[in-house]
């Protein structure tokens, strides 16, 4: 067993030493018989414990008499560790590449091929825009009614849904990214929500609102542009006003809408069916009934647009 092990280890060091590759081919000859169950005539084991023992005397006789003693036991010990750090390893980066998690769907943990946590960092909904690691946690849309929102192609059978906060790091980095899927598959039925999670862009809610209603086409250019502007501009309403006016849009109009009362009803029936989906950060991007919260690359949306993964949704 040591041969093998010795092997995996030797190959890696052979990459970098001339000295460890024909180390490596002498563990790889020592294998070829060990898997056919023949024994090992190299010397290569011999060789490596005296070696290894040798070194072991200098620092700790005890250890150097238990290592001897016990090597072949070691080596079954060190080896099967070894096959379960390749599996946790490789379970990680099949994570990754589906999910963009090493440690699956919506969970938590350190990831080492996303130390900084990018991707599943998201806006919390209790604080202004403070960055923290997701909690695994059920969202859904199960019982939401979408039609209070602004959507595109709502008849399409794939639906997009996404949620977010345009002066939220998170959301603005997600967002051209689920632009891109929408451009690249435009059967799509995608739906928008403004969930402010900043203070500065609440009063968003009630334009965003009155400008799908007066003119959905122009809705969706002017979504672009508030992903796009800087924060600073968007926390300025006379800014957003030269936008809308730009856009072709009567301000006197939209002004009036947003202060009448059925605005007010309307914006607070959408905070009411965003609540039902159980919330906890931005942006939340639903594919298909299923629900990420954080920034996620675009080939884990793809994967979830085109049923390359299936998952169970918990209910409630």
């Amino acid at each position: 067993m040591f041969c093998i092990l010795a092997f995996f280890i030797l190959a890696i060091l052979g990459i970098f030493s001339a000295t460890h590759r024909e180390l490596a081919k002498e563990a790889f000859k020592c294998v070829t018989k060990r898997v056919t169950f023949r024994p090992c005539d190299t010397g290569f084991k011999d060789k490596m414990q005296s070696h290894i023992v040798g070194t072991l005397i200098t620092k700790s006789l005890p250890l150097a008499k238990f290592v001897n003693k016990n090597f072949e036991l070691l080596s079954w010990i060190f080896f099967l560790t070894t096959i379960a750090s390749i599996f946790w390893a490789g379970n990680g980066i099949y994570n990754f590449y589906i999910y963009g998690n090493c440690n699956g769907l919506v969970a938590s943990g350190f990831c080492a091929f996303d130390p900084t946590g990018e991707n599943n960092k998201s806006s919390s909904i209790s604080s202004y825009c403070v960055a923290e690691n997701i909690k695994q946690n059920n969202v859904s849309i199960e019982n939401v009614d979408l039609s209070v929102f602004p959507t595109h192609n709502e008849q399409a059978e794939n639906k997009i849904v996404f949620i977010g906060c345009y002066n939220c790091d998170y959301t603005r980095k997600a967002y051209p990214v689920v632009k891109k899927l929408l451009l690249e598959n435009p059967n799509i039925s995608y739906t928008f929500a403004h969930y402010p999670v900043k203070a500065e862009t609440l009063y968003l809610l009630p334009i965003g609102y009155c400008a799908y209603k007066s003119d959905k086409e122009k809705y969706w250019q002017l979504n672009d542009i508030l992903f796009g502007n800087s924060k600073e501009k968007n926390a300025n309403p006379e800014e957003v006003d030269k936008i809308l006016s730009e856009l072709g849009y009567n301000l006197s109009d939209i002004k009036a809408c947003t202060q009448s009362q059925e605005t007010k009803k309307a914006i607070m029936k959408q905070r009411i069916e965003l609540e039902k989906t159980g919330i906890y950060g931005t942006p939340l991007v639903f594919v298909n009934e299923v629900g990420l919260v954080g920034p996620k690359p675009y080939r884990v949306y793809n994967f979830m647009l085109n049923g390359i993964w299936e998952i169970k949704i918990n209910k409630k």
